[in-house]
C-alpha cells in the first residue's frame, strides 16, 4: 500500500532533504525511523521535491510503500516518537496505488521571509535579514514580471540537464509588507532548482534600486543561465504547500 505523509521541518541543522553520504539530511532521518518501525531494512521515501540545506518546510509531502498494516494515526505517532523534534509528521493518509508525491503534484507554494529588524538575533535562522531601506512598490512591480508562463532558464541552476524543460507557470508572485518583515509568496505548477531563491533576491535587488523592473524583464527574456547572478539566503525560504 502507498502512504502519503505531510511533514514540517526546521532545516537549520540539515544539509537539505536528499540523502547524502556522511551528512545529516531530512530524508535520512525519516528513512531511519521507518526502518526501525519495520524492524530493519531500508524503506525508501519519495518527496514532492528536494529542499536545499537550511531551507524549511511547513507542508512537504512524501510517500512510501509498505506491507505493514497499521492505523494512520499510529503511523504518525510512531514516526514522531522516533524523529528528532525539528521534524514533525503532520498528517498520514492511505493513498491510491498510483499516487506519487512528485509526479502527481499539480502546484506548490513557497514563501520567502525578509526581516527588517537587524537587531533581532532570533530570526537569523528563519529569515533573510535586510537592514537597508527597501522600496516595496518597486518590489511589487518586479514580482509581477514573473507571473505567467515563461522559460526560466535565467533563474535556475546551470546543472539542470539541457533537455529538461525550463518552462513553468507562476500563478502568484506577491509582496506583503508588515511592520518588521516582508513576505514573498510564490505559487506555481513547479519550480526549478534555485528558482525561487533567485527570483526572491532579484526582487530584493529591485527594492534596493540595484535593478529596475525593465532589467528584471530583460533577464527573464534572455533565457540565459548567466543572466541572473542573484540567489537569496536559504534560511528565509519555506515550502508551504503541495497540491494534488
Amino acid at each position: 500500500m502507498v502512504i502519503k505523509c505531510i511533514v514540517s521541518y526546521d532545516g537549520t541543522n540539515y544539509k537539505g532533504w536528499q540523502i547524502q553520504p556522511g551528512l545529516k539530511t531530512v530524508q535520512q532521518e525519516i528513512e531511519d525511523a521507518l526502518a526501525l518501525i519495520h524492524g530493519g531494512g531500508r524503506i525508501e521515501i519519495t518527496a514532492s521535491g528536494r529542499t536545499d540545506a537550511q531551507v524549511h518546510a511547513i507542508g512537504q509531502v512524501f510517500h512510501f510503500e509498505t506491507m505493514k498494516e497499521m492505523e494512520m494515526d499510529k503511523w504518525k505517532y510512531k514516526l514522531n516518537r522516533l524523529l528528532p523534534k525539528d521534524i514533525r509528521i503532520r498528517e498520514v493518509v492511505l493513498e491510491k496505488d498510483d499516487f506519487h508525491a512528485r509526479f502527481s503534484c499539480v502546484s506548490k507554494r513557497y514563501d520567502y521571509y525578509i526581516s527588517l529588524d537587524d537587531e533581532n538575533p532570533f530570526v537569523r535562522n528563519y529569515m533573510c535579514v535586510e537592514k537597508r531601506k527597501l522600496d516595496t512598490d518597486a518590489m511589487k512591480e518586479a514580482a509581477m514580471v514573473f507571473v505567467g508562463t515563461h522559460d526560466f532558464t535565467s533563474f535556475t541552476s546551470s546543472k539542470i540537464h539541457e533537455e529538461k524543460s525550463r518552462v513553468r507557470t507562476i500563478s502568484e508572485c506577491s509582496v506583503h509588507v508588515f511592520d518588521d518583515h516582508i513576505q514573498l509568496i510564490f505559487r506555481g505548477d513547479g519550480f526549478l532548482r534555485y528558482q525561487v531563491r533567485m527570483m526572491a533576491q532579484t526582487i530584493i535587488e529591485t527594492g534596493l534600486h540595484h535593478l529596475e523592473v525593465k532589467d528584471v524583464k530583460r533577464m527573464l527574456d534572455a533565457c540565459d543561465k548567466h543572466a541572473c547572478r542573484y540567489k537569496a539566503a536559504a534560511c528565509g525560504l519555506y515550502l508551504v504547500e503541495v497540491n494534488y
